[in-house]
């Protein structure tokens, strides 16, 4: 599946990562400790000199948020927590589109994402599709979650469980 996307979609920066419905309402912070997320997510925008890590823009309101960056085994069913990075709101939209449209934000969502990496809107509608597609397959199994990366960095989670839920 996510090959598909990376051979016919190679050249996006910018990207749409849709948590299967199976793993809504949870992710790293409801895992970890209000100090635990300051410690985790503070480095990130302190990397990033508080600028988003694909765009390069800023927020009006405050100028990046903590995107964490997970990777699926299709396989296995696991869902693993790769990292974190620092993005603009607009392009944190485009990565949380679902959320973003419910929210009524979904043509500012597509618009950034046609923006920067410079798609047409066809482009654009080819690649939601795709991604829509690999959404529902993977909307239809339970993901075993995989915290390790906080371990590796000294954190660990309080509510780590098998089976549990994955990330918002």
């Amino acid at each position: 599946m996510a090959r598909e996307i990376s051979e016919r979609f190679g050249d996006a920066r910018l990207t749409i990562e849709l948590v299967p419905k199976t793993s809504w309402y949870s992710n790293v912070r409801s895992h970890v400790s209000e100090s635990q997320w300051d410690r985790l997510r503070k480095p990130v925008y302190e990397r990033a000199q508080s600028r988003c890590e694909i765009c390069g823009g800023r927020g009006p309101a405050h100028p990046v948020e903590c995107h964490e960056v997970w990777e699926y085994d299709d396989e296995a069913r696991v869902q693993r927590l790769a990292g974190l990075i620092a993005l603009c709101p607009a392009c944190h939209g485009v990565k949380h589109i679902g959320r973003s449209s419910i929210k009524g934000k979904g043509d500012d969502a597509i618009e950034q994402l046609m923006r920067v990496n410079g798609w047409t809107a066809s482009r654009a509608e080819d690649y939601v599709d795709l991604v829509l597609d690999i959404w529902k397959l993977r909307s239809q199994v339970p993901w075993r979650l995989d915290l390790s990366w906080l371990a590796e960095r000294g954190v660990a989670p309080p509510r780590v469980a098998e089976g549990m839920n994955g990330p918002e």
